[in-house]
């Protein structure tokens, strides 16, 4: 960083369209993002689940992007049913050939849009499958994922998460395992994603990880704890984590993915976010 990260600002961050401002259709979220004061935006898998979304499908949320004269700054690859409990589809076995066509549609709308970093949730341990093996389904769909995306300088992001028991990677350190399996298969494209909100929740010494490991997050995103709210409506010191990776070397974005209604979703930031 060449000058201090301004953390009221809104153009210092990505805003995530699919935790925020979802009172709205998700082909207005862009637009709404860009009223707020933002200019770049990342979303979840936008097509209700479907891993396979028809070509005037994806015509449609790159239109809904360009219209609003913003970035795709980010981009999940298809995790299931996320509003049916699912969390990510690369470690379920029997979904590889979906998972394969996902990775297909999200190569051509980076292409299109720009967009270089791909979340890949790993999924939950499903009854029925053997925990190793799920574990080699996931390193073999990272690997096929990043060698596809490496076409277009993209990276593939792996992260802990909280809220449910069947999510194997809870911390950074489980994260970080699979990276280092799948840079062990081939591809150097793939990097955790430090979601400091899920690293607290579940326990995590986030400073202590900030120590180690800022240099080599993938991308940052918060929310406040308790609750996922906006910064400042939970504890966690938020600025001086950012402040402290940006100082060791994390040279990436910060991403917002709090939940809160829009009404006072950005009444903690400077007021060109506040006039939407």
């Amino acid at each position: 960083m060449t000058q201090a990260f301004d953390f009221t600002a809104p153009d210092s961050y990505i805003l995530n369209c699919s935790t925020l401002l979802t009172e709205l259709p998700v082909l207005e979220r862009a637009q709404a993002a860009k009223d707020a004061g933002f200019d770049r935006v990342e979303f979840w898998w936008p097509f209700d689940g479907n891993p396979r979304p028809t070509s005037a499908e994806v015509d449609e949320f790159i239109a809904s992007l360009d219209a609003a004269g913003v970035e795709l700054a980010g981009l999940n690859f298809w995790a299931g049913n996320m509003a049916g409990g699912d969390r990510g589809m690369v470690s379920l076995i029997g979904a590889e050939e979906d998972f394969a066509a996902n990775v297909d549609i999200v190569v051509e709308i980076g292409r299109r849009t720009g967009c270089r970093a791909f979340n890949a949730l790993y999924g939950l341990r499903t009854e029925g499958q053997d925990a190793d093996g799920q574990d080699a389904t996931a390193v073999a769909n990272l690997s096929l994922a990043a060698n596809a995306v490496a076409a277009i300088g993209g990276t593939v992001l792996v992260e802990p998460v909280s809220g449910a028991e069947a999510y194997p990677l809870k911390r950074y350190a489980d994260a970080a395992e699979v990276v280092a399996a799948v840079r062990a298969d081939g591809p150097d494209n793939v990097a955790v994603l430090a979601d400091f909100f899920h690293m607290s929740v579940n326990g995590d010494d986030v400073a202590a990880v900030i120590e180690a490991e800022a240099a080599n997050f993938g991308h940052i995103q918060i929310a406040d704890a308790e609750g996922r709210g906006a910064p400042g409506t939970g504890s966690l010191p938020l600025r001086d984590w950012i402040d402290r990776a940006y100082a060791l070397g994390y040279t990436g974005s910060i991403a917002l993915e709090y939940k809160q209604d829009r009404a006072t979703a950005f009444d903690w930031l400077t007021p060109a976010a506040q006039s939407a």
